[in-house]
């Protein structure tokens, strides 16, 4: 069985390569969800905004997105792993994450060196007030 998170990283141009490291981390070293799984193997990031990208419009995108879905992560080590990255920019760098049986991403972001979630913490999935009521 499966636990899928969705994950893009949208960074600067100069932050391509620690976006590529992260990507890396992701599929050899990120610790997983369950209590005994090896770490690593939960997936990578790949940059969806080359040349060759698949977006609407008729302009390529003028940012740096990286995209992956990943597997059995441990997504509080993911996060916190982004947040510790030396980042070129940290102001610049944006990570969205939604996890299995989520609705919305979670944005995180750095700001005066400290990790941020920039998305409402409620109500969420969870709350009944977050679903349409019947006739609505």
């Amino acid at each position: 069985m499966s636990w899928v998170a969705n994950v893009m990283l949208s960074v600067g141009p100069e932050d391509c390569h620690n976006a590529e490291a992260f990507s890396g981390w992701l599929d050899n070293e990120c610790p997983r969800r369950e209590l005994g799984m090896r770490p690593g193997g939960c997936g990578n990031l790949r940059l969806i905004t080359a040349a060759d990208n698949q977006w609407g419009g008729h302009k390529n995108p003028e940012c740096e997105v990286f995209a992956g879905a990943l597997n059995h992560a441990d997504l509080a080590a993911v996060v916190e792993h982004f947040g510790s990255l030396a980042w070129h920019n940290p102001n610049a760098v944006q990570l969205f994450v939604m996890d299995q049986e989520e609705s919305f991403f979670r944005v995180w972001m750095i700001r005066n060196g400290a990790l941020r979630q920039y998305a409402p913490s409620s109500p969420d999935e969870e709350d009944d007030e977050f679903w349409p009521t019947a006739g609505s």
